[in-house]
């Protein structure tokens, strides 16, 4: 099956069953709180769409999972952030929360935490500092494109509709986070072998999964299909407005099209946009470039006869990511919107 003739059948072959919400859950508080999560630096090993194991190192759940990535943080501005990372590993690492825009200093981090040691993060979140965040680890140029990453939502004090003051309004919100893996540098980490000199990316993920079509291995699986992923999967009925909260990770650009609906733009790289544009392709900048966009399930105004729930998928506009391997198609960084 060719590229064009796959986009226009997969509605149709999608899993239809919604495997949980998978969203970002936020009640505003009218009163400040400390929230507190403890992650492990652990690792281990994953198969690949094409049957390849590949190396990962993560911040866990628990002193044995390999989270890619990691579990996701929320909060609003005036809480207190306090998060201990407890490192399992042989080498030293680190818990960095990036700046807000490209090139701000780090909002916190926990210093260098040597193996079996334990780092932590004490921070009161300030007034003016609500945005989508990712936290990595940078005591190499590479532990974030092994796993070691994540997201942190910091809403706006007293609002969970909002995502800056008079931003465009959201029902639910979600983080997609784009990662790309070249096993060779993974591997070459696990047996403390040479660093390779060049970056060839052979796999493609969003929230640490890849798609996998009809009648694959693994269809419709949420441990393995990126398609079904409660985390990733974009579901919802008319008006169910979603903040989709983009991070990339990895060292590829990226364009981010999204089918049936075109999506609000409303910051690129933490910078919040002098006017709202609606586009069905945003441009994802490599090495942590960020956007935030909501999606608005609208009806699809190109839809004859006119429909109110279908299957449409979301996909990269840059044809290596959909591939995994180096060629084996549609097994990239996709995932699915269902309209319910």
């Amino acid at each position: 099956m060719d590229r064009r003739s796959f986009l226009k059948a997969s509605g149709a072959g999608l899993a239809t069953t919604l495997m949980g919400t998978g969203m970002l859950s936020w009640t505003p508080r009218s009163e400040a709180a400390t929230i507190s999560k403890t992650y492990y630096i652990n690792d281990g090993t994953r198969a690949m769409p094409d049957g390849v194991s590949v190396y990962f190192k993560s911040y866990g759940d628990s002193a044995t999972a390999l989270s890619l990535p990691a579990t996701p943080i929320i909060c609003q501005e005036g809480d207190t952030l306090s998060i201990t990372v407890i490192n399992r590993l042989l080498k030293t690492h680190n818990f960095v929360i990036g700046g807000l825009k490209a090139g701000d200093p780090p909002l916190a981090s926990t210093g260098n935490i040597a193996s079996g040691a334990t780092g932590t993060i004490n921070l009161a979140i300030p007034s003016g500092a609500a945005g989508s965040y990712m936290f990595y680890d940078n005591v190499t140029g590479y532990n974030r494109f092994l796993g070691l990453h994540g997201g942190l939502a910091i809403m706006p004090s007293g609002s969970s509709t909002t995502l800056y003051s008079g931003s465009p309004t959201f029902k639910k919100q979600l983080f997609w986070i784009f990662n790309d893996i070249d096993p060779a540098l993974n591997n070459a980490v696990q047996l403390n072998g040479t660093i390779p000199t060049t970056f060839t990316p052979r796999y493609f993920t969003i929230n640490g999964l890849s798609s996998r079509p009809p009648g694959a291995s693994g269809f419709g699986d949420p441990t393995i299909d990126a398609m079904a992923d409660p985390r990733s999967k974009l579901s919802g009925s008319i008006g169910d407005r979603t903040l989709l909260r983009i991070l990339n990770t990895g060292m590829c650009s990226h364009s981010v099209h999204t089918h049936a609906n075109h999506m609000e733009w409303l910051t690129n790289n933490g910078v919040v946009r002098s006017s709202v544009w609606k586009k069905d392709s945003l441009y994802l900048r490599n090495n942590l470039g960020k956007i935030d966009s909501i999606y608005p399930f609208s009806p699809p105004p190109d839809a004859y006869p006119a429909v109110t729930t279908g299957h449409f998928p979301m996909h990269l506009h840059d044809e290596m990511s959909q591939t995994a391997g180096g060629g084996l198609y549609q097994f990239g960084s996709m995932t699915e919107i269902e309209f319910i």
